[in-house]
Formats: C-alpha cells, sequence, structure tokens
C-alpha cells in the first residue's frame, strides 16, 4: 500500500542495507544522523507513511535503546579506586556511582548508530514484502534453506499470534483471569496450547511443502529496474562516503 511499492525491491534493498552498512563500518554519528533523516524522509515522504505511525514504530525499539544507554552511561566502582574523567559522581556505603566522559561519548556514538540502523530496517520492512525480499535474497544465491527459514519465521509469527488471540478470547469468556491464580494458570494453559498448536502446524506445513517438491516458489510482480533510481542511490552513497572521509 506505500506508494514506493512499484520500485524493484533489489533497489530499495541495495539502498537500505547499503547505508546501514555504511552507518556500522564508519561508526561516524553525523554519517548515522544523515541516514536517520535520509531515511526517514524517504518514509514519510516518499512511501507516503504516516507520520504518527511511524513514530510509534521508533518507540519500541528507542525504550531498549535508552535502557541500554543508562546502563552504559552509569558507572559503579569502590570508594577507596580512581576515578577516571567524570562529569558527576554520588558516593553510597562504599561505592561511588559516577558518569563518566568516555561513556557519555560511548551512548551517543551507539545513540546515533542504533537511530540510523532502525531506520533503514524501518524503510526495507515499509516499504517492500516478505515475499519480495526472499524473491532477491534467492537472486543473490543466498542457501535454499536459509531463505525458506526467513518466510517461515515470518508467517509463523501471524500464526502464533492469530492462535494466540483466539486462545485468549477464549479463556476470557470463562473468566479465566478473574484472580492472579487463575490468571497464573490461564497463562500457563495458553503456554502449552500454543506450543502443541505450533508443533502441529509446522507437521501441516512441512508436508505441504513436501507435496509441492520442497521448494517454496517465489512470486514477484513484473517490474523493472530504474536508471534513475540506481544513479541516485550511488550519489548518496558516494557523498556519505566523501563526507565522511573528509569532515
Amino acid at each position: 500500500m506505500n506508494k514506493l511499492v512499484s520500485i524493484h525491491p533489489l533497489e530499495k534493498m541495495t539502498f537500505s542495507l547499503g547505508l546501514l552498512l555504511l552507518s556500522l563500518i564508519m561508526r561516524d554519528e553525523r554519517i548515522s544522523l544523515i541516514t536517520f533523516i535520509v531515511m526517514s524522509a524517504f518514509i514519510i515522504v516518499g512511501a507516503k507513511i504516516p507520520i504518527k505511525y511511524y513514530v510509534k514504530l521508533l518507540l519500541l525499539p528507542g525504550f531498549f535503546l535508552l535502557s541500554s544507554l543508562v546502563s552504559i552511561l552509569i558507572s559503579i566502582a569502590p570508594s577507596t579506586s580512581t576515578l577516571p574523567t567524570y562529569i558527576w559522581s554520588f558516593s553510597f556505603k562504599g561505592l561511588t556511582i559516577f558518569v563518566g566522559s568516555a561513556s557519555i561519548e560511548t551512548a551517543k556514538q551507539l545513540f546515533f548508530i542504533v537511530l540510523g540502523s532502525i531506520s533503514c530496517l524501518y524503510f526495507l520492512i515499509l516499504t517492500t514484502s516478505v515475499q519480495s525480499i526472499c524473491h532477491v535474497l534467492r537472486q543473490w544465491r543466498l542457501p535454499v534453506l536459509f531463505v525458506e527459514l526467513v518466510e517461515l519465521t515470518y508467517r509463523f509469527i501471524f500464526i502464533f499470534l492469530d492462535s494466540m488471540q483466539k486462545i485468549h478470547l477464549a479463556q476470557q469468556a470463562r473468566l479465566g483471569y478473574h484472580s492472579p491464580k487463575q490468571w497464573l494458570r490461564s497463562v500457563s494453559m495458553l503456554i502449552a496450547a500454543l506450543l502443541a498448536e505450533m508443533f502441529q502446524r509446522s507437521r501441516e506445513l512441512n508436508n505441504a511443502m513436501q507435496a509441492r517438491g520442497g521448494e517454496t516458489v517465489y512470486w514477484q510482480e513484473d517490474v523493472t529496474y530504474s536508471t534513475k533510481n540506481w544513479f541516485g542511490i550511488a550519489a548518496i552513497f558516494v557523498f556519505l562516503i566523501i563526507y565522511g572521509g573528509v569532515f
């Protein structure tokens, strides 16, 4: 449904994964920030993804990122030890809690790198279907087993969620969560039922794939490459490499 659906998936994968690798290899805060801005612009302006929806998607990895930054920023050492350069400290019962200058630099670098990487992956996820991604992976001659595991894992996420919702709704109809003890019992039964159903679904899916010859058929719409897009991708890569190397 996005406005970039007609773009060839190889172009979108090259663009997103190329910027992702560039951001990880160069490990430059400015490059990562530019990557985030460029990718966010393509997601919001190019693909016409609602900005509120995009911000909501950023909140989940943002929570894990902030929790990781807190663990990097705060250090604990015995009060008798010599502390490195720090900007804040607090002593409590023989221990010193402090925020070091090196920790701030590490946390700042990690924040921008992760932010740029997340935007690259969101661009790929929001503009390219899993079938198209698997089609490109097959073109790249990746092992068939790996490609099929990618698709099956993605498919089972939604099968798992659908089964969980149905079982949870049935338990709620029987007042399975009206008390803490009953809640714990219902959750354990839910997990057991999901495991049993997942094994059954996996056997059925395996039998269906064996009946078709053992390999998944990847259907891809007839889209063509765009020379203009490839020149644009190359121009962005060259600019970031030169900008990172000069400045």
